[in-house]
């Protein structure tokens, strides 16, 4: 959205000026003792409220980013932590992952930064009705906006924190300092207001549910992305690290105050999550957000190929029919440390002797292993493999569009979902696109060679796999590395996100057996046949020996809309927070970080004595994970300002 981007400077100055005095720990707390000029300034015309609406937007959470902790922390991505990586990329999500969180200075918190984006969307609504020259339509309109807005960083808070307090109006300057002390408020009463707000902006029709310019308005709020997070927010408040949550019901405010609510799960928060996910898909599907299909004119392109573009031009794609929600704040892009730069491979081998590790987005093999066998089931269970997955296999002619025929590596990387070919690459995978396109002569496709003096060196960083999710297809690099790629605005959510989470609610509420099965698995197997597999029950009755049955139950429905969130949503900065509030983060992290060992020399890709080095598990990193660690800590400073903010429990 141009106008956040172009004014963000701007009226952040004007801002900042207008809350000079913030100097204590708790600075979202504190007055604006002489900021009225300033506030007058900012809303004397609709030119002026529109910058300062781009502000309240400002405050957005960079998705994966150095700021973010799903990047990270998440299990799904790792690298070395070398002079390029610190000087490009907070090494926090690392420490995070590593269990070096603590109280004293908490490591990539949103406590500050939330607040601060509440306080400004406040300024706003408390001002906006004073533009002489906004019309009433507009003026409503960008009113329900900022409310969704401030509902979303509650949200943010809530997510990371538990209960948190309630910032519903700023403070004013004749207020007693006494009445800044405030409490955190009960988890029910945090999620009961930011479902007020959302569905107060709701009402009626002064939220539209399309923008009225998609070029200019790119990224602002309208009511479908309004329904669809308030679904996202029911199916959280829903999730068992927030219902029924045993392990917090002693946390309460000094004054006894119960913050967690006790007694079993509330069944009932699941039907209002499924309701809710049900009026948001049916909105979506009403105006035009539909799962992505890449448009194959006149069979241009292979069958594989095709769906490698669908499934890549889902996620980074301007053109992607499916995403609902993209942050603005946070572009992919190929500039040297970019999102898109971290994830492509480079040419200039020389370049990569001295730097080849700490400048990707590595996935661990654990990763690459989570995703289906071309049968639609998990590696471990698919009856059909007859290698161990770590044997050695050549590829032939029936590979050669997957990975570059003749080519040397473990029978892990064959046969497996599209998912896998289109999101993942790897030693000897093909990569279609970066300017060689013609599917019709596979063997001129690019492809990947990771070991130390082959085509790509040691672009795998450390693993032997990148996340190629992030790459348009069309980008490409030269010899001095230097990446040509359009940059897109990074998905915060998308159709085949709000699918699976509508299916998780239905199975929650009913189980997979219920009245509302045929739309459960409508809904998972919708997102199952874009991406090129069998539908749950065909894969699980007939590809499995010991889970034919799998499906039918809550427990084993549960499993595989868990895994097949993983996959969907791979790399997307889902992940972390699925696996808390689905309370499996302790299991996830169990898992050590492996990679192959990337600094096997190439000599001959087709000899087994090589490859059988290269495909030997690597120990990168051990992950720490307590049960301390499902909330964040609130920082010590916060907490001596303020007293009346206890502290989560295990901090």
């Amino acid at each position: 959205m141009k106008i956040l981007n172009k004014n963000q400077s701007k009226i952040r100055g004007l801002f900042l000026a207008a809350v000079i005095c913030l100097t204590s720990c708790s600075d979202w707390l504190d007055v604006v003792p002489d900021g009225v000029a300033t506030i007058e300034m900012a809303f004397n015309s609709r030119t002026q409220a529109l910058k300062y609406l781009g502000t309240c937007y400002s405050y957005m959470p960079r998705t994966a980013s150095g700021s973010d902790p799903a990047l990270y922390g998440g299990a799904e991505i790792w690298t070395a932590r070398t002079p390029f990586f610190i000087q490009r990329f907070s090494p926090a999500g690392l420490d995070l992952a590593n269990g070096m969180q603590n109280a004293t200075a908490p490591l990539l918190g949103r406590w500050q930064g939330m607040y601060q984006g509440i306080r400004v969307c406040n300024t706003f609504l408390e001002n906006i009705s004073r533009v002489p020259d906004l019309k009433p339509l507009e003026l409503e309109k960008w009113t329900a906006e900022i409310m969704v807005l401030k509902a979303y960083y509650h949200f943010m808070l809530v997510q990371m924190y538990g209960p948190v307090p309630l910032l519903r109006n700023n403070f004013q300057v004749e207020s007693d300092f006494s009445t800044f002390k405030v409490e955190r408020e009960p988890l029910d009463e945090c999620f009961r207001y930011i479902i007020e707000l959302i569905d107060k902006a709701c009402e009626g029709d002064v939220l539209p549910y399309e923008l009225e310019d998609p070029t200019s308005e790119y990224g602002r709020i309208n009511k479908v992305i309004a329904l669809s997070l308030k679904a996202k927010i029911l199916v959280t408040a829903a999730s068992p690290l927030f219902n029924g949550n045993p392990d917090y019901t002693s946390l309460k405010n000094h004054d006894g105050t119960l913050l967690f609510p006790s007694g079993p799960p509330d069944l009932n928060k699941w039907k209002l999550a499924m309701d809710a996910c049900e009026e948001a898909i049916e909105a979506c599907e009403t105006y035009g957000i539909v799962l992505y299909e890449f448009p194959n004119t006149n069979d241009q392109y292979s069958d594989t190929i095709a769906m490698d573009l669908t499934l890549r031009n889902a996620f980074s794609s301007r053109q992607s029919t499916e995403i609902i929600w993209a942050n603005t704040q946070m572009l992919a892009t190929a500039a040297n440390g970019g999102t898109i730069w971290m994830s492509m491979p480079k040419l200039n081998r020389d370049w990569m002797a001295s730097n080849e590790l700490g400048r990707w987005f590595t996935p661990p093999i654990s990763i690459a292993r989570m995703f289906y066998t071309d049968k639609g089931v998990p590696l471990e269970d698919d009856n059909s493999r007859i290698n161990d997955i770590y044997s050695l296999r050549t590829a032939t002619s029936k590979d050669k569009l997957f990975v570059r025929e003749g080519r040397m590596t473990i029978d892990m990387h064959f046969d497996r979902e599209p998912r896998f070919y289109a999101w993942l690459g790897f030693d000897g995978g093909v990569w279609y696109g970066a300017g060689r396109y013609d599917d019709k002569v596979p063997n001129d496709l690019r492809f990947l060679g990771f070991k130390l003096d082959d085509v790509d060196a040691s672009a795998g960083g450390g693993t032997g796999y990148l996340a190629k999710k992030y790459v348009p297809f069309e980008a490409q690099v030269n010899a001095l590395n230097s990446i040509s790629a359009i940059s897109y605005a990074f998905p915060i959510m998308r159709l085949s996100d709000l699918f699976l989470l509508y299916a998780e609610a239905i199975n929650e509420y009913e189980g997979p057996l219920g009245p509302s099965s045929e739309k459960l698995f409508d809904h998972i197997n919708a997102v199952r046949t874009r991406a090129g597999i069998p539908t749950v029950e065909t894969s699980w009755g007939t590809f499995t020996d010991n889970k034919k049955e799998h499906f039918k139950t809550k427990e084993g429905m549960r499993e595989i809309i868990q895994r097949e969130r993983m996959i969907e949503l791979s790399f997307e900065c889902h992940r972390f927070w699925d696996i808390r509030r689905w309370k499996i983060a302790n299991e996830i992290y169990r898992t050590p970080i492996e990679g192959w060992n990337m600094r096997v020399s190439f000599i001959d890709g087709t000899i087994p004595e090589v490859n059988r080095m290269m495909y030997t598990p690597q120990l990168l990193s051990i992950q720490h994970f307590g049960s301390r660690d499902y909330f964040w800590p609130i920082s010590n400073a916060e907490i001596d300002v303020n007293p009346n903010i206890v502290q989560n429990i295990g901090w």
